[in-house]
């Protein structure tokens, strides 16, 4: 632990990115440590100065040189805080510094009041170095807590071994009423004051140390979970955490959903002999198009599928208007790609366009795999003919396409189509068995 002190954290010990937030975390909380030590020296001050006095004592009281001296040092330490991060042996030396002062402040009582050294040794003053224990704590590095008790620690021993060797053996007593009732040293009451101090500082720095070692775990999961939310979808998430016991193979809800499935027509050609990068750019780019549009609508991508997409309505997370949501979140994507379409045409006729299909109904939201890796999925009907739909558009020569059932239960949620769409009667759709009613989206 001590090799931290002089030396900065191993950037292994931790992900980069945690490591930069905990360099930032410390850089803010010493400017915090600045500010509230420039308060509590500054109340200190405001104490002193009305408090009443001795006359006699004024004169020769070294509280407000060293409590000026202290706040002249804060202001440096906060200056130099907000200018670059400071130096473990810079935080070391102003830690000793710290209680460096308030002894020689504890020290100077005697000297003010002209009283044995042993006089000093009583002043409550003391339990000022419990706020700079404290203080240390808002770092989470408990190696600076520790430090600061042991260093409070020997400096209350220097201060009576002091006292002794200047007001004699005889200034040491065993009796407690003559401690209390003059300016003898009882060694049991220093001993007394010496162990709180380690012992508090230990036991701060071991609650810092376990709160620090949860804030780390809490933050690699945090950063973890960033990075798995980017390949899954929230309300996928959602449903994940969300569930009281955990999440086992073959698990599912029975929904009522709405499915779009999109293809890219040409893509196979458009791929052959170029760059892959270039290919791979090209579907980016797409989906930096489809995918707000479907999320703005309350859907999800539920799988990329090669050049292809599979959204759903209502499937992860239920809705009440899951076909209106799927079919306006169709055509505004047909809308929105005509412009990715001709900036993707090139000089040798090929030209990539995007078809889809929409169809609602009941479906199933389900977890499949093992038990090393699930996945959400969903299973149903209006799953299928939605991908048969999609391939049709070929067939009728159209862009996008859904059924009439869709469109009915649609407009009952209140759906209105931007333009009179076209129906199409008794289509026989491969796969499909029985003619279908469709409808023309685009």
């Amino acid at each position: 632990m001590l090799n931290g002190l002089f030396v900065p954290r191993p950037a292994g010990a931790v992900p980069p990115r945690i490591l930069a937030d905990i360099l930032r975390f410390d850089a803010d909380s010493e400017r915090l440590t600045g500010w509230v030590q420039f308060a509590v020296a500054a109340f200190i001050l405001g104490l002193y100065l009305i408090a009443p006095k001795p006359v006699d004592s004024m004169s020769r009281s070294l509280v407000p040189l060293g409590l000026g001296i202290y706040l002249g040092l804060t202001l440096l330490r906060l200056y130099l805080s907000y200018r670059a991060s400071l130096p473990k042996l810079f935080l070391f030396a102003s830690l000793v510094a710290d209680v460096a002062l308030l002894y020689a402040l504890i020290w100077s009582f005697h000297f003010q009041y002209g009283q044995p050294q042993a006089f000093s040794l009583k002043a409550p003053t003391l339990l000022y170095v419990f706020v700079f224990i404290a203080l240390r704590a808002l770092r989470f590095d408990p190696i600076w807590v520790l430090l600061t008790g042991l260093v409070a620690a020997l400096g209350w021993v220097l201060m009576v071994i002091h006292a002794i060797a200047e007001d004699g053996t005889g200034a040491v007593t065993r009796s407690f009423v003559d401690y209390i009732d003059g300016t003898r040293i009882l060694i049991g009451a220093e001993v007394d004051k010496i162990v709180v101090m380690v012992a508090v500082s230990a036991i701060l720095a071991i609650a810092v140390a376990r709160a620090q070692k949860l804030v780390l775990r809490t933050a690699r999961e945090q950063v973890e979970r960033a990075e798995i939310r980017r390949f899954l979808p929230a309300p996928v998430e959602a449903a994940i955490t969300g569930s009281q016991d955990a999440v086992v193979a073959g698990e599912g809800v029975l929904r009522n959903a709405a499915i779009i499935v999109l293809d890219i027509r040409g893509f196979s050609a458009f791929a052959a002999g170029r760059d892959p990068k270039a290919v791979v750019a090209t579907l980016v780019s797409l989906h930096a198009i489809v995918v707000p549009i479907v999320e703005k609508h309350g859907g999800m991508i539920d799988k990329y599928l090669g050049d292809g997409m599979l959204a759903t309505f209502g499937a992860a997370r239920e809705s009440e208007m899951p076909a209106a949501d799927a079919l306006t979140a169709l055509f505004e994507i047909v809308e929105a790609t005509r412009d990715w379409s001709e900036d993707n045409a090139d000089g040798s006729g090929v030209r990539l366009a995007l078809n889809g299909a929409a169809v609602a109904g009941r479906i199933i939201f389900a977890a499949l795999g093992d038990a090393a890796r699930l996945e959400y999925t969903v299973i149903g009907e209006a799953v299928n003919l939605a991908a048969k739909l999609e391939k049709h558009n070929k067939t009728e020569g159209t862009t996008a396409l859904t059924t009439a059932t869709t469109l009915e239960a649609a407009i009952l949620q209140g759906y209105r189509p931007p333009r009179p769409l076209a129906r199409l009667a008794d289509r026989r759709v491969a796969g499909a068995g029985e003619p279908l009613a469709l409808v023309v989206v685009a």
